[in-house]
């Protein structure tokens, strides 16, 4: 095993508002890569922060009658106890009031004007204090409001210094030419690219019409006293973070961990990351990151988030509801990295059910059980017996195993969790095509014990590939085999595709409890009686045998696939079918459809099965529930999901 150092960061985040779920979004995924790297035995740091300086910080906190160091303090600390509570990972919370910073930034000044880089001018352009930033009247809409966020921007005209920027255009062309996935996900590098040949102008990179920033270099004020007035552009001193953390300009603690490995950012500021951040580098002459990674926005049930319309999604508030780990999951596994994603607890919901209960969990409770009940808790095969029965999954198992950390590095990891999955689905359809019970009933010890065994690596080795992502979840599963997520582990399991031969399992309670209800909002919903055109009142159709809501909601209505079908012999119209409803074993059913259905096509069709109908006995087998179907004088037809659901997904 080598080890390399990895420097990972979150952006710092701008302190005009408690945290949201952009925020925990980059924050999570940026922890999720720290836990990953930390598990194949690479030294990482992991620096996360805020940004804190700016005329906008400085008004909000005139605004609420407070000197904007008090302002900072307190919103600083909202989003540290934040990541505490989450348990993120981080090595180092800086913030840019900090002294160490301010005078790394400084210094970071002061070398790129020994380098000529920066100059003084006058300044008269469209300046957006929302965003921070300059634009140019051709960039503007309707000649006044910003592109960014839409408000009015403000036409300054004032002494500055100037970053000679345009100089810098074309080894930033060569740059992203000779590095392909400087820029991910790789779709966004076009963008940057088109910018920048576009044309850059000098930036300007101080300002005077206001105080809260760092200001000039001593060594320049001395030489000149009206530099004194002038402050550093709010994005100059938030990317020299990056830089101060690992202790630029003073004794360089950390240096050898530059450059970065990703940053991790929102789109919205890629320009300052992609183009800035590697110009103000060169100027320095310190090596460019590796990869910046530009994340998409959020919405809430299809709508843009704001305070306004009172939809901002809390992420502490959903932690609180439904857990962190599958909150963790949720926002990783529903949208691709790159893309906008949207935010609705129905799809939350949705996710922990589906994914985490039925395959996830469902797939550990189905081993606990068989464990005890065919081997008292204690599994035990050999490698020869293991690759005779399962050589093609086993196979499997490898390939799925191998394509995951090249997902990771490249910051997909929406396809991870989706690739890490199918060794679930693996493991639950190889259950109820083998059927245990049937083996072990008929005396075949060993080739049950190598598909529990079997089993019993899927889990571990899932876990421990779950962890980065999962980690209270990962260590639960992990705890029922006496295992833990160790570089070791990480290497003998994952990379040398080691197996276990002989586990003891431990029971725990279900991992994932069944969700029936919105959390955040439990709210009663009452039905509304129509009035008709004329206002009088709206008469109910009077139905007859009508039975309640929760008479209805008595009735366990699943998805499930039929695995196999036969002819029922001496009956004329039933089927003898095994369904499998994502349970220890597949329930058989006897259906009245043998004038409709050949029993070869039904092979793999999922079907509603009415699942806790009483068993009834006909024609000397046991029926274990009801298949729905519909029928009229075309005929008879099964009633069928219309997209493909998971086994034992609940119809309600």
């Amino acid at each position: 095993m080598t080890s390399n150092k990895i420097y990972l960061t979150t952006p710092i985040y701008y302190v005009n508002d408690i945290p949201h779920i952009g925020h925990a979004y980059t924050t999570i995924i940026t922890d999720t890569l720290a836990r990953f790297y930390r598990l194949r035995g690479d030294e990482v740091f992991f620096l996360t922060g805020t940004d804190e300086h700016g005329q906008k910080i400085e008004q909000s906190a005139h605004k609420k009658g407070k000197e904007p160091k008090a302002y900072v303090d307190e919103i600083a600390m909202k989003f540290k106890d934040l990541w505490d509570k989450f348990n993120i990972s981080y090595d180092c919370f800086i913030r840019t009031t900090d002294t160490y910073h301010i005078q790394s930034a400084q210094k970071a000044f002061l070398a790129m004007f020994n380098q000529n880089d920066i100059y003084k001018g006058e300044y008269e352009g469209n300046y957006c204090i929302s965003c921070e930033s300059f634009f140019a009247k051709s960039q503007l809409v309707e000649s006044k409001f910003c592109p960014d966020c839409g408000k009015e921007t403000t036409l300054l005209k004032e002494e500055s210094y100037f970053f000679r920027l345009s100089s810098y255009q074309k080894r930033l062309l060569e740059w992203y030419e000779a590095h392909p996935d400087f820029i991910l996900p790789k779709s966004r590098r076009n963008e940057v690219i088109r910018f920048v040949e576009a044309g850059l102008e000098d930036l300007s990179i101080t300002r005077t019409g206001f105080e809260w920033g760092v200001k000039m270099p001593q060594e320049l004020i001395a030489k000149d006293s009206h530099n004194a007035k002038h402050i550093m552009y709010v994005w100059l001193d938030a990317l020299v973070n990056y830089l101060s953390a690992l202790g630029y300009g003073d004794k360089g603690e950390r240096m050898d961990f530059w450059p970065a490995s990703y940053h991790l950012v929102g789109k919205d500021i890629l320009r300052f990351h992609a183009i800035y951040w590697p110009a103000f580098l060169m100027s320095l002459g310190l090596p460019i990151p590796k990869h910046i990674a530009a994340h998409g926005w959020w919405t809430k049930d299809g709508r843009k988030m704001s305070k306004s319309i009172g939809n901002v999604v809390n992420p502490a508030e959903v932690v609180s509801a439904y857990g962190m780990d599958t909150f963790r999951y949720f926002v990783m596994r529903e949208v691709p990295f790159g893309q906008d994603g949207d935010f609705s607890q129905k799809a939350l919901i949705e996710r922990i059910n589906a994914d985490l209960g039925n395959d996830l969990g469902n797939l550990l409770n189905r081993l606990l059980g068989m464990a005890q009940k065919y081997a008292q808790s204690h599994i035990v095969s050999d490698e020869a017996t293991l690759k005779e029965c399962f050589s093609a999954e086993l196979e499997q198992l490898k390939r799925i195993l191998d394509s995951l950390e090249i997902l990771m590095k490249e910051v997909q990891i929406h396809r991870y969790l989706e690739e890490l999955w199918k060794i679930f689905t693996l493991a639950n359809a190889l259950i109820a095509k083998t059927q245990p019970w049937q083996l072990h009933k008929e005396g075949k010890i060993k080739e049950t014990n190598a598909l529990l065994i079997l089993v019993a690596n899927v889990l571990v080795k899932g876990a421990i590939m779950l962890l980065p992502c999962m980690p209270e979840i990962a260590q639960k599963i992990l705890s029922v085999f006496d295992k833990q997520a160790t570089p070791q582990n990480y290497y003998d399991l994952i990379i040398s595709h080691h197996w276990l031969l002989e586990v003891k399992l431990n029971p725990i309670p279900a991992l994932f409890p069944k969700i029936e209800k919105n959390l955040l909002e439990e709210v009663e919903i009452r039905s509304e009686i129509p009035q008709s055109s004329e206002n009088k009142a709206f008469e109910p159709l009077v139905v007859a045998d009508a039975i309640s809501k929760e008479d209805f909601m008595k009735l366990q209505i699943r998805v499930g696939s039929i695995m196999s079908a036969e002819i029922l012999p001496k009956s004329d119209k039933l089927l003898k079918l095994q369904v499998d409803l994502g349970e220890e074993r597949p329930r058989q059913i006897l259906a009245g459809i043998k004038a409709f259905y050949e029993p070869q096509n039904l092979i793999g069709k999922q079907v509603c099965v009415l699942a806790n109908l009483k068993p009834a006995k006909l024609m000397g087998e046991w029926s274990e529930g009801m298949i729905l179907a519909c029928k009229d004088e075309a005929g008879l037809s099964l009633i069928v999901p219309q997209s493909q659901k998971k086994n034992g997904s609940p119809i309600s």
